[in-house]
């Protein structure tokens, strides 16, 4: 029996209080899995992962649990057990990637291990000197990818990891979430519905700031995915 790792009830999320974003989500994810978030654009998967990374505090819900504790997102150990990459990341861009990731280590108290074989994989070489700012949108989602499989939190959150990588480094992508069930869970969101064929034990289908539809093993298949999205949103 699978352990439960994070536990959401009836989690509702706003920018505006006139307008939910999010609303009566529910969702439970367990240790050592992929579970693959997918919707089409402004259903929702961005806000739920910044609420996630306590970025978004105006929210509200009805049970939160990590582990076998409630939890706030903003607690220091939830802190210390999630990282997320997200779409687009602006932040520390007078940083250079070796700067970025040596903060990140020494924020997390954990000691930064040997990255060379990430750096390889992503084709990251020639960029590890460069202040953040002057990368290119895909390159420096690499710096953060790199950072975020380094760091091996218990939860990694990942927000359409795709977009902007190059075909080389897509696949590597796609090994390295495949393997990570080793050290822990990833949550990630994507539009690609490859992407979440090929990588996930479970798909959540979100619509309208709430999970409709979930698929596991063998149900995961591109054609049953593109069915719930298409019924979903009267297509």
């Amino acid at each position: 029996m699978e352990k439960s790792l994070l536990q959401i009830e009836r989690l509702c999320a706003w920018y505006d209080r006139r307008e939910r974003t999010l609303s009566d989500l529910s969702l439970e994810l367990y240790e050592h899995e992929t579970a693959g978030l997918i919707g089409l654009n402004g259903a929702g998967k961005t806000t739920f992962l910044k609420v996630l990374s306590g970025l978004l505090p105006t929210f509200c819900a009805e049970r939160i649990q990590f582990g076998d504790h409630p939890v706030k997102f903003r607690d220091l150990d939830f802190k210390l057990s999630r990282y997320t990459v997200f779409a687009e990341d602006h932040s520390f861009s007078y940083f250079t990637f070796w700067e970025y990731i040596s903060y990140v280590f020494s924020a997390y108290q954990k000691r930064l291990p040997d990255v060379s074989e990430l750096v390889r994989g992503f084709r990251f070489e020639e960029y590890t000197n460069v202040l953040l700012k002057d990368l290119s949108t895909g390159s420096k989602k690499k710096a953060f990818l790199i950072t975020a499989f380094a760091l091996k939190p218990r939860l990694l959150l990942l927000d359409e990891p795709v977009n902007g990588l190059d075909f080389e480094s897509t696949e590597y992508l796609y090994e390295q979430i495949a393997d990570y069930k080793k050290y822990g869970t990833v949550l990630f969101s994507s539009h690609i519905l490859e992407s979440i064929t090929l990588t996930s034990d479970r798909v959540f289908v979100l619509e309208n700031g709430r999970i409709r539809q979930e698929f596991a093993g063998g149900q995961i298949n591109a054609a049953k995915i593109r069915e719930a999205l298409r019924y979903e949103n009267g297509i």
